[in-house]
């Protein structure tokens, strides 16, 4: 981990002496690959950004959804590209710091193929049950979990690995229960199921599970974070509801750029990018997904990069995950 960390701020120091460096303005159109499907949260919020880069620009800026391989289509279509600020790709957590821990071939490096260039937002997890669920709060929850035998809970999510299994699997470990995983192949899958009581609890966001928050067939008990979502105020942290203390479940979308490309490029982008969050238009959208705009410079992005790193490595020590 300490030579992640050395790498990844010794990449960003050399993008930060940008001093005295042409301004960067596209000539040609700018293309955003997603690893998100079209109509999910990271990309409506992609095309928000893209809809002021391109009136910032004057160039045409088009975001295109490319899901799958664990968000290697997307990169994998990037990655080589010309480092001139026209290709960009949207990742999160889960492609820049658990990826490497849990694949034994991963066909990029996202410290030697990428460059961090800015963070989109940061989003906590809701504790999500069925509407007609027995446990009426996270302290029910909790109750039933370290009173059962092993197994005798099931919590899901959309991918062996990703941020909400992990995101599970650290509190269960605090709560020092254990509780069967249940993975499924899409997040509407996956909330179906907690509807339904095929399964107890899931982590959901406002924009996966917001759908079936709405309908009333999901009941939210807690927010893994330190404070409340300003989106849902009324709903405690898991902290106040009786769970433990200093644990969260955050995860966050980054934009990327090929490795090379200019200090001066990465700088005006970071600047649009961060200008663009900056409106009320995009901040009010941004706040009914529950996401919190996180405005920063490239090394922001560097630095969630290397934590995470070590909080899911200290995690995998437990629930062993290994994918070929």
């Amino acid at each position: 981990m300490k030579t992640i960390k050395h790498l990844l701020t010794c990449a960003t120091l050399t993008l930060s002496t940008s001093i005295a460096m042409a301004q960067f303005a596209p000539t040609a159109p700018v293309k955003i690959s997603s690893v998100f499907p079209t109509g999910s949260g990271p990309d409506v919020t992609a095309r928000l950004v893209a809809e002021k880069l391109q009136a910032r620009w004057s160039q045409s800026v088009v975001v295109d959804a490319k899901p799958g391989g664990a968000g290697a289509v997307a990169i994998n279509a990037i990655k080589a590209a010309p480092p001139t600020g026209n290709d960009l790709v949207v990742v999160d957590v889960g492609n820049l710091s658990i990826n490497p821990l849990i694949f034994k071939k991963l066909s990029y490096d996202p410290i030697n193929d990428l460059v961090p260039v800015a963070i989109l937002y940061k989003g906590a997890f809701f504790v999500v049950v069925g509407a007609n669920s027995p446990y009426k709060n996270f302290k029910d929850l909790v109750t039933a979990a370290t009173a059962k035998g092993a197994n005798a809970l099931r919590y899901g999510s959309n991918a062996v690995g990703g941020p909400i299994h992990l995101g599970s699997a650290r509190l269960e470990s605090a709560l020092d229960s254990e509780m069967l995983h249940v993975p499924y192949k899409e997040t509407s899958q996956l909330y179906a199921a907690v509807a339904t009581g095929e399964i107890d609890w899931a982590y959901g966001s406002i924009a996966t599970a917001g759908p079936l928050i709405r309908a009333n067939r999901l009941r939210v008990l807690a927010v893994a974070d330190a404070k409340r979502s300003s989106a849902m105020p009324d709903v405690p942290t898991l902290s106040e509801a009786g769970g433990p203390k200093n644990l969260d479940a955050v995860s966050w979308v980054a934009l990327m750029a090929p490795r090379g490309t200019p200090a001066n490029v990465v700088a005006e982008i970071n600047r649009g990018v961060n200008d663009a969050l900056s409106q009320p238009d995009v901040k009010e959208k941004m706040a009914n997904f529950g996401f919190t705009i996180s405005t920063g410079s490239p090394q922001q992005v560097s630095d969630l990069m290397s934590t995470d790193s070590a909080r899911y490595a200290e995690v995998l020590k437990k629930v062993k995950v290994s994918v070929d």
